[in-house]
């Protein structure tokens, strides 16, 4: 893989027409892209299936979380679309996490959200979540194990740790930012380098490149900081 292939770019806080038209721009200077559950909200399936037609490997950011059941027709109907990855959460628990799988097939590969970048010790702890995050993540990563998952969803902080427990998985980092990028609601922030010397698959930047002023310079910046990571 080269540098470029690690970075995904998340198509949020747009719309469809908005968000094809940036795809189409910056498709050949990144490795693929990410759909949220607001893009996806407002587009469907059409949008989905409109990113993916061009060529660049899609995760589909829908963060599922319900009964076994229900997260196992929700897998079904995505498989469909042509996407690589799609997340659930990994506190639905073993019976979910396995029934996502199951339903995946060969193609669609699951990965589980540890904890959200936007939550720090103290929210975890209103929350009532017990430990700090690193072991909130530890325990969670142990439930996605038993049940399969192909990889996870989680804040450069805890990536290196997953790579160790988990080697051969997927591990997306979410909240990556340059030095001088602002954080936004993020809390636990790594730069493209922190995150690939981590270990992270897939680096994924949304407003820093959907919202930059050239959206193609900023893309090209963050693949030369993931490169310094790979040599560093």
């Amino acid at each position: 893989m080269t540098a470029q292939d690690y970075l995904y770019v998340g198509l949020d806080q747009m719309d469809p027409q908005g968000a094809l038209a940036l795809a189409r721009r910056i498709a050949p200077h990144v490795g693929g892209f990410k759909i949220g559950m607001d893009l996806f909200n407002q587009g469907g399936p059409d949008i989905v299936r409109a990113v993916v037609d061009l060529g660049r490997p899609v995760f589909l950011d829908l963060k599922l979380h319900d009964i076994p059941r229900t997260v196992e027709r929700g897998v079904q109907a995505v498989r469909g679309l042509g996407v690589r990855y799609l997340n659930v959460h990994a506190s639905g628990g073993e019976a979910m996490l396995r029934a996502a799988r199951e339903a995946a097939g060969e193609t669609l590969h699951i990965l589980a959200v540890t904890l959200l970048t936007s939550i720090d010790a103290a929210t975890a702890a209103a929350i009532g979540w017990q430990g700090t995050p690193r072991e909130i993540v530890e325990r969670l990563v142990r439930i996605t194990q038993a049940a399969g998952v192909d990889g996870y969803v989680t804040s450069g902080e805890e990536a290196a740790l997953l790579r160790r427990m988990a080697p051969g998985s997927v591990i997306a980092v979410p909240g990556v930012r340059r030095a001088e990028d602002a954080v936004g609601d993020q809390k636990r922030v790594v730069t493209p380098a922190q995150a690939r010397r981590a270990g992270a698959d897939l680096i994924i930047v949304a407003r820093a490149i959907a919202q930059a002023r050239d959206p193609v310079a900023a893309a090209q910046a963050f693949v030369r900081e993931i490169a310094e990571g790979e040599t560093a």
